[in-house]
């Protein structure tokens, strides 16, 4: 009688305990993607339906170099045994190539015995560049042989080589008396300080607003000339040197000059995603979004501007003739 109780017992705390039991998996829809290609990053949790879980929900990015796009779009649906089974997905890329392991998702479980924790596994991505050059193959498709063309000798270069340089030595002739005339006429050239850097950068805005190249259809070159106004900006005004560098490492670079991360901060960073998007993942943006980039580019330049250059207000795009 004993052993009977004990086991039904044992029993009950076994289907207890089972039915306590919560399952976390985390995956990406694919292990590897190119450069720019948006995929969906996945989170499912099979828990019991009178358990009170507090899930995590994740802003930006996944880990350095996995951005997130939009998210989480959460579902859920109940299962036999009374369980419930709830999914969260968001849509993630990157712009950077390497192999990136996202750490494991846990829910949380407080009660009177205290704060548990359930994990998933580890979720792995591989971002890989485009290759350009073909494989090497031995069977290999050549085009046809081009008509030869015999080398260029030196008695047919040299006539030309001459002229060049007798060109050429007029033209610095030329240049230096000129320089003398006019030092010699108005006796010393006066010194011109260079624009500040938000005057360089609002007036190149304004020149890219009056082409209207979106509105043409040339997105690509919009937000490829928006960005390289946004660059030099940061070059002339933070030293950060990023005509160069990829989105985040033009952003870590500004961090490090102790540019804080703010409303600022967020709109530069709207912006250059947003131009990846266009230029490598050849995403097609509505006109407001077209709109909104450009405005937060000017709100950017117009909040980091120089302390001394803000005698005068400048409002916006649509600001008055002649101010700055």
């Amino acid at each position: 009688m004993k052993k009977f109780l004990f086991s039904i017992f044992l029993f009950i705390t076994i289907i207890t305990a089972f039915g306590q039991n919560v399952n976390i998996t985390s995956s990406f829809d694919s292990s590897r993607i190119y450069i720019g290609d948006q995929i969906k990053f996945t989170v499912t949790y099979d828990k019991p339906d009178n358990l009170k879980l507090t899930l995590p929900v994740f802003k930006d990015t996944l880990c350095k170099n996995i951005e997130i796009l939009s998210g989480p779009r959460t579902d859920s649906s109940s299962r036999q045994n009374g369980r419930i089974k709830i999914v969260q997905k968001y849509l993630i890329t990157s712009f950077d190539s390497g192999h990136y392991k996202v750490k494991p998702i846990f829910a949380e479980s407080k009660n009177a015995e205290g704060l548990k924790r359930f994990y998933s596994d580890y979720s792995s991505l591989q971002v890989m560049r485009v290759k350009i050059a073909p494989p090497d193959t031995a069977a290999k498709i050549f085009d046809i042989v081009k008509p030869y063309k015999a080398p260029v000798t030196m008695g047919e270069v040299l006539p030309w080589l001459l002229i060049i340089i007798i060109l050429g030595i007029i033209t610095w002739v030329a240049i230096k008396f000129f320089r003398k005339l006019k030092k010699a006429v108005s006796g010393s050239e006066p010194y011109i300080p260079p624009d500040p850097a938000h005057v360089i950068a609002f007036r190149e805005l304004e020149i890219l607003k009056n082409e209207e190249l979106w509105q043409k259809g040339e997105i690509k070159k919009y937000y490829t000339r928006l960005t390289e106004i946004l660059r030099q900006y940061l070059e002339n005004r933070f030293r950060v040197f990023s005509l160069e560098l990829t989105t985040s490492e033009t952003l870590e670079a500004l961090l490090k000059t102790g540019f804080k991360k703010n409303g600022s901060y967020n709109e530069l960073k709207s912006v250059l995603a947003g131009a990846d998007l266009v230029k490598f993942a050849k995403y097609k943006p509505e006109s407001s979004e077209n709109e909104a980039h450009f405005q937060s580019s000017w709100n950017f330049v117009l909040l980091t501007r120089e302390a001394e250059f803000f005698p005068e207000s400048i409002e916006g795009p649509e600001r008055e003739e002649g101010s700055v």
